[in-house]
C-alpha cells in the first residue's frame, strides 16, 4: 500500500522511479525502506509535514499514527477521503523516516534539500492543488519566508495572511505538550 501504483509511462511513476534510485537514497533503499508519500494528479489539497514516523515507515502509509487520526478529525474527513490521492497529496519534507534525534527524545529532522528537490516536480503534475497545509516548522520554513524568523505560534496565529493558497498549522502530535496549550489552533482555525 505504501508504494504508489502508476502506469509504466505515467510521469508520477517516472518521478517515483527516479526518487527511489537517487544516490542520496541508496542507503535507505538498501535497508528496505520505500519512500512514504501519496500524490495524485487530481489532488486538491496538499499536506506537508515533517517526515514519516517510525510507524508510517513500517506500514508504508503516510500519517499512519495518532497524529494522522487527529489531522483527519481536524479536517473533518474520513480516512478513505484523506488517503484518496484524488483528494489529498501527502508530501512530507522527507519521504523517509529520518531516525531518532540526537537527544533520543524524538525523530531527527528531515534531510536538508530533500523537499526542494522532490516537491517541485510533483507539484508540477498536480495543477488542481488549491490549498497547501504546512504542518510544523520545517514545512513552514520551506514555504513561508516569514517563518524563518517568526515563531511557530506567531506564524500559525497569523495564518490569514497566507490564505487562500497556504495554511500553516502547528504540529499534530498528541504527545506535544504545546498542542494542549494551543488547542485554539485546531478549534478556531479549522
Amino acid at each position: 500500500m505504501g508504494t504508489p501504483q502508476y502506469g509504466a509511462l505515467d510521469p508520477l511513476a517516472l518521478i517515483h522511479d527516479e526518487l527511489i534510485h537517487d544516490s542520496t537514497n541508496n542507503a535507505l533503499r538498501e535497508q528496505g525502506m520505500d519512500p512514504i508519500y501519496t500524490v495524485g494528479t487530481a489532488a486538491r489539497v496538499a499536506v506537508i509535514g515533517q517526515a514519516p514516523g517510525r510507524r508510517a515507515q513500517a506500514s508504508g502509509v503516510p500519517w499512519d499514527d495518532a497524529s494522522g487520526a487527529t489531522l483527519m478529525q481536524w479536517l473533518g474527513v474520513t480516512e478513505g477521503q484523506f488517503r484518496d490521492p484524488g483528494n489529498f497529496a501527502l508530501l512530507p519534507m522527507d519521504f523517509y523516516y529520518p531516525g531518532r534525534g540526537r537527544s533520543g527524545s524524538g525523530d531527527a529532522p528531515p534531510r536538508r534539500g530533500f523537499a526542494a528537490r522532490w516537491h517541485p516536480p510533483l507539484f508540477a503534475l498536480m495543477p488542481d492543488i488549491r490549498l497547501t497545509l504546512l504542518i510544523g516548522r520545517y514545512a513552514q520554513q520551506a514555504y513561508l519566508p516569514i517563518a524563518k524568523t517568526a515563531t511557530l505560534t506567531a506564524t500559525v496565529r497569523n495564518y490569514q495572511q497566507f490564505l487562500p493558497e497556504l495554511f500553516p498549522l502547528g504540529r499534530v502530535a498528541k504527545r506535544d505538550s504545546m498542542l494542549v496549550g494551543r488547542f485554539w489552533m485546531s478549534c478556531r482555525v479549522m
